[in-house]
């Protein structure tokens, strides 16, 4: 059985077989002993996007990671989730690594300030605007009018209830935890309240011009 730990683009946390691109993380939010999730949805508000393999490190999912212990059998180390590509984890909140993806997340970081007129961007303040902003941490999504989705950058997502959908080219992709499904035109969501995903921060650094990874599916 698959563990709890992959993520929509909503930032809720789900069991299924799909991987997805990336991993990242919100702090440590599972018992290692039964691989399961606690109550809680995150410990830190620095929800990162991270790399699934980097300097040839191994860990064990939802496992103990960290060296220690009373018993010497370890410590949970954070919390290993899935995102199905960058796309997803930037809607549901998440930014990349600094320590995995650290030129990713300068670029990320600067393009925050230069949106924000700040000339020295600190990662705490942007974990904390996006905090506030995404959805799975409380934040209200906005609503948008099908005749403005042209204003948003590529990459952002919008969701019509249940569904999300990708904003690529003027094009909106179904999102599902396999893939993309593509040839959705927007007048088919003409009579249905539209909300945007992508936390305002995020937008912003979007239309800065950072471009996330896609999944191959958003090609076909």
């Amino acid at each position: 059985m698959p563990l709890q730990n992959r993520i929509d683009p909503f930032g809720a946390i789900h069991a299924v077989t799909e991987r997805g691109l990336f991993t990242g993380n919100r702090g440590i939010i599972h018992d290692p002993d039964t691989r399961t999730l606690l109550r809680r949805r995150w410990a830190s508000q620095a929800w990162l996007i991270c790399l699934c393999e980097f300097q040839s490190r191994r860990r064990v999912p939802m496992g103990r990671n960290r060296p220690g212990g009373p018993d010497g059998r370890g410590l949970p180390g954070w919390t290993e989730l899935f995102f199905l590509d960058e796309v997803t984890a930037l809607a549901a909140g998440h930014r990349p690594c600094f320590f995995c993806r650290r030129e990713r997340a300068k670029d990320f970081l600067m393009l925050f300030g230069r949106a924000c007129h700040a000339e020295e961007p600190r990662a705490p303040t942007l974990d904390a605007r996006l905090h506030k902003e995404r959805l799975a941490s409380g934040g209200t999504p906005p609503i948008i009018a099908l005749d403005r989705l042209a204003s948003l950058p590529d990459g952002a997502m919008i969701a019509d209830g249940e569904a999300a959908y990708a904003l690529r080219s003027a094009k909106l992709l179904r999102w599902s935890f396999s893939g993309y499904i593509p040839g959705v035109e927007p007048s088919a969501l003409a009579k249905r309240p539209l909300r945007i995903l992508t936390p305002a921060a995020t937008l912003a650094v979007l239309a800065q011009g950072y471009r996330p990874v896609w999944h191959s599916t958003a090609e076909a």
